[in-house]
């Protein structure tokens, strides 16, 4: 019996490293992560209600906050009314960018509409939203 006891303490003391070597090796990636990543100043801009022909052009500042350049392999957003245009060449670490997006304050009533950054970071995909209402008099 005695026996059985020492053998499973053994065990459980054995597993125990191994356990706290996980936990610390998956903090570190996540850590890493969080360091790799594409960090931006805000991920929603509100026009709030706007003039129809308005200015409907906003920006989206982002840190590299990676070790590594950061490629924006693509940005989209979800119809034509919204055009976003993105720095092509590569951020470098702790360097800031812009992501500028344009509105067509034409069309008349409430809009949101997402943009979908993808980049080499991290954080591989970030969505960016815009929403507001145009007024249809003018």
């Amino acid at each position: 019996m005695e026996k059985m006891f020492f053998r499973r303490l053994i065990v459980k003391i054995s597993v125990l490293p191994l356990l706290l070597i996980l936990v610390v090796s998956l903090n570190a990636q996540a850590v890493q992560a969080e360091k790799d990543s594409i960090k931006f100043d805000k991920l929603e801009h509100d026009y709030g209600t706007i003039e129809r022909g308005a200015d409907g052009t906003s920006e989206f500042i982002f840190t590299n906050k990676g070790k590594n350049p950061l490629v924006l392999n693509n940005v989209r957003a979800t119809c034509g009314c919204t055009v976003p245009e993105w720095p092509r060449e590569p951020i470098a670490p702790g360097e800031k960018g812009v992501i500028k997006v344009r509105y067509n304050t034409n069309i008349a009533g409430t809009f949101n509409k997402s943009v979908t950054v993808l980049s080499n970071a991290a954080n591989k995909m970030v969505v960016l939203r815009i929403k507001g209402k145009v007024d249809a008099k003018k």
